[in-house]
């Protein structure tokens, strides 16, 4: 595990982002936003999602260019045109929506650009790129092979394989938007380990998380953005979770999750027997009416593939599922949406929305058949009915006609759960729902889950989180290799007794 060193009071700064301002179309992103960054320094930007906090990295990392300000580096003035500038002078960004080349493999991914090449033909030298790929690969503890394509993996293998195409860049400053968004404990401990060595090598680390307790655990100084300004900058041990929570949002926050509890009705959804060979083994469970069934596990445990097979996403080999006792032969997704089961998935922007739809199409998508008659749809009821989906949600948005891709990851989500709440689900599969988004919309998000609920739905949640899998969940199964190793009730939910079962100890 990692272990934060004391704050050392003598560093030199080795960047200084100066009254830093940018505006989109209709929007303030920044507003005389200023930051310094000392040399081998973890520097947390914190924020709710809106704050700018992506905004300053991606001007930092030279994808944007600022309306007016400076950036000083390494006591010099800089102005990047593009991402390959802000490399050449030794930034690098780890972004929070990956963008791999599919078709492509992991070597060829983590050198794109910066190939090694035989020096008197220029061509690639793939034996060398493949072996230090490997190395890469090894020192995060990442077991996967560097040939395979980027497309075979899941989001928290491609985001392992963006981590180690920052560091590969021997960069002096790395920014690392949500690197642990979609990665377990065990993958999170690893990478904390690897930003001590860097710390050692005196490179500075840019750490944007939603997660408030990896803030404290590594960084050295904290700063706070709220609507596009500058609100505080903290040292560590100068600041709570509570003060810092306040500062982001603007207002006392007295609860993580939300109270209340539902009253368990008969079982819902049976699965018995699931086997796709290589991946799931024998795994049998069910979730009840009003239950909320978490599945917890690491990185590679099949919790994914459990769920896209439920969904008619992945054949399986055997195994039966049952809905109020009917059982079911779901071989696409249609078919799983006719029989009242919805999936948020894993990744809302590749397979969640449309991004480049509106707010009314996205939330639409799942339900044309019931707005359709005779060929026609009703766009008028569709319109009805998304507003009050947008009122219901308290999705932020300049209404209906909003493009998506302009929205904040917190009400991107909750367009997602719009879709599926339209089709009137009785059967809710949520693959961490709360992925890179921040502690007021994630309280949102639970509220959402609970309501539903309570109004007798049927939840399945899946999340890398264990203190949510505790504060949200009914009950919790736990799963290693594609196995079902525990079953865990909610007064004996822990996170020791999570981690026991999904490291394989089951005595």
């Amino acid at each position: 595990m990692y272990n934060k060193r004391k704050w050392r009071a003598i560093m030199k700064s080795i960047l200084s982002m100066n009254h830093i301002c940018k505006q989109f179309p209709g929007v303030k992103a920044l507003n005389d936003v200023s930051l310094e960054i000392k040399e081998g320094e973890v520097h947390a930007i914190v924020g709710e999602n809106g704050a700018g906090k992506s905004t300053l990295m991606k001007i930092l990392a030279g994808i944007y260019r600022p309306d007016s300000g400076e950036i000083i580096l390494d006591g010099k003035p800089v102005r990047f045109s593009a991402s390959v500038d802000a490399l050449k002078h030794g930034v690098a960004m780890v972004h929070q929506e990956l963008m791999p080349v599919l078709d492509m493999s992991i070597a060829e991914n983590i050198f794109l650009g910066r190939e090694p090449v035989f020096a008197k033909t220029g061509i690639v030298n793939n034996k060398q790129m493949i072996e230090e790929a490997k190395k890469l690969l090894k020192e995060l503890h990442v077991d996967i092979d560097p040939k395979r394509e980027m497309r075979s993996l899941n989001v928290a293998q491609m985001q392992l394989v963006e981590i180690a195409k920052a560091i590969s860049c021997n960069a002096k400053i790395i920014i690392m938007d949500e690197p642990t968004s979609a990665i377990t404990q065990k993958e999170c401990d690893n990478l904390f380990l690897h930003i001590e060595k860097l710390k050692k090598d005196k490179v500075s680390i840019i750490y944007i998380s939603h997660k408030l307790d990896e803030i404290f655990e590594i960084c050295d100084r904290i700063t706070v953005l709220r609507d596009g300004n500058f609100i505080s900058v903290n040292k560590v041990n100068e600041i709570d979770v509570n003060s810092m929570i306040t500062e982001m949002v603007g207002r006392k926050m007295e609860m993580i999750y939300p109270e209340g509890s539902s009253v368990l009705g008969e079982v819902l959804l049976e699965v018995k027997n699931i086997d796709i060979p290589g991946l799931l083994h024998n795994i049998s469970f069910n979730v009840r009416h009003g239950e909320i069934l978490g599945i917890a596990g690491l990185m590679g445990a099949g919790r994914t593939e459990l769920v896209e097979c439920i969904f008619g996403m992945r054949r399986k080999e055997g195994g039966e599922v049952f809905k109020d006792g009917k059982s079911l032969n779901i071989q696409k997704p249609i078919e799983a949406i006719r029989n009242g089961i919805a999936l948020v998935p894993e990744d809302r922007k590749s397979t969640g929305l449309n991004l480049i739809a509106d707010v009314e199409e996205n939330i639409a998508m799942a339900s044309l058949d019931k707005y359709t008659k005779y060929g026609i749809v009703n766009q008028r009821k569709i319109r009805s009915d998304c507003d009050d989906m947008i009122d219901q949600l308290n999705i932020k948005t300049t209404g209906y006609t909003q493009i998506v891709d302009s929205l904040s990851g917190g009400n991107q989500q909750k367009i997602v759960f719009g879709k599926w709440l339209l089709t009137d689900s009785d059967v809710i599969i949520l693959d961490d729902p709360t992925r890179g988004i921040d502690v007021h919309a994630k309280y949102e998000i639970y509220t959402i889950i609970r309501k539903l609920s309570q109004l007798g739905k049927g939840i399945i949640m899946i999340s890398s989180e264990m203190p949510e899998i505790i504060g949200i969940c009914d009950r919790a199964i736990v799963m290693y290799e594609g196995r079902i190793t525990g079953e865990i009730k909610k007064g004996e939910l822990s996170q020791e007794l999570i981690m026991r079962y999904a490291s394989g100890i089951t005595d």
